[in-house]
């Protein structure tokens, strides 16, 4: 199981990063310098529905992936690798969440989930969370029941018609599943050659392995007390461990209502000018 969330907490932080942050905290600095990785369009509209940038935060974690051995010939979910996935991407979401603390934040837009490998570590995988935390200029309280604050991987653009349309995001939620799709058995490989056919092993092997990680997905918006999930997408990625164990990875951003009349803005053609 994850780490619980301890609103305040500094443990993950690295002192290095505690100095940074605290020379941007207001009064530290005259000037009120931010780091943001948001585009210009974002940064503007970001603020424009009431939110500044405070800070650029990281989360990260160096975790040894272990193995698994899987019966060749079945198809089977790995859940010590997947547990394993799971808790190292909790565990850089959480520390990037405490830099956003140690600001004052009340949420993360933008946020970037990336996973690296180093030469020096066959089985070691570092995890990468990243993203803007930003504050509400008007007040209010947007983090989520459990006190952490808001995270979205939406772009500026799309955070601002969500804001438009009487929405607020809740949380960057996730599933992951890794899956070792059984080898299909000789007499089955031969009386398939030369024919068009559908592969039912690996069909519904695959089809069970993204079925689980949407269904993840799914369950964290339901406990978090969301309306939906935006944004959602499927990642595939065997990470080196061979062509028969695959992770699937759901990702998305969850949303709740922030009133009963939801205008949508009005969409604007925009077209680009090219320099010849």
């Amino acid at each position: 199981m994850p780490d619980p969330y301890i609103p305040g907490s500094q443990e993950g932080i690295p002192a290095s990063a505690r100095g940074r942050l605290a020379a941007m905290l207001p009064g530290a600095n005259k000037k009120g310098l931010f780091t943001s990785d948001l585009s210009v369009n974002e940064f503007l509209l970001v603020k424009e529905v009431g939110f500044d940038p405070v800070g650029l935060v990281f989360g990260s974690s160096i975790y040894h992936i272990g193995w698994q051995k899987p019966a060749l010939n079945q198809s089977m979910e790995l859940d010590t690798l997947t547990q394993a996935m799971y808790h190292a991407r909790d565990l850089a979401m959480t520390r990037m969440e405490e830099e956003a603390d140690m600001l004052g934040a009340d949420g993360i837009v933008g946020v970037r989930l990336e996973i690296g490998r180093q030469e020096w570590g066959e089985n070691l995988a570092e995890f990468v969370a990243v993203g803007t935390a930003v504050k509400s200029r008007t007040g209010g309280n947007f983090r989520t029941p459990n006190g952490r604050p808001f995270t979205s991987d939406l772009s500026g653009q799309d955070f601002w018609t969500l804001a438009k349309a009487g929405y607020r995001p809740l949380s960057f939620v996730m599933g992951n599943c890794v899956y070792h799709v059984g080898y299909q058995g000789i007499k089955a490989w031969f009386s398939q050659i030369g024919q068009n056919v559908e592969m039912p092993t690996y069909t519904q092997a695959i089809y069970d392995a993204r079925e689980l990680s949407v269904a993840r997905m799914q369950s964290e918006a339901e406990q978090i007390g969301a309306d939906g999930v935006v944004g959602a997408s499927v990642h595939e990625n065997s990470h080196g461990w061979g062509s028969h164990v695959i992770e699937y990875f759901a990702v998305g951003t969850s949303v709740v209502s922030i009133g009963t009349e939801h205008h949508v803005p009005t969409p604007s053609m925009v077209l680009p000018l090219i320099d010849r």
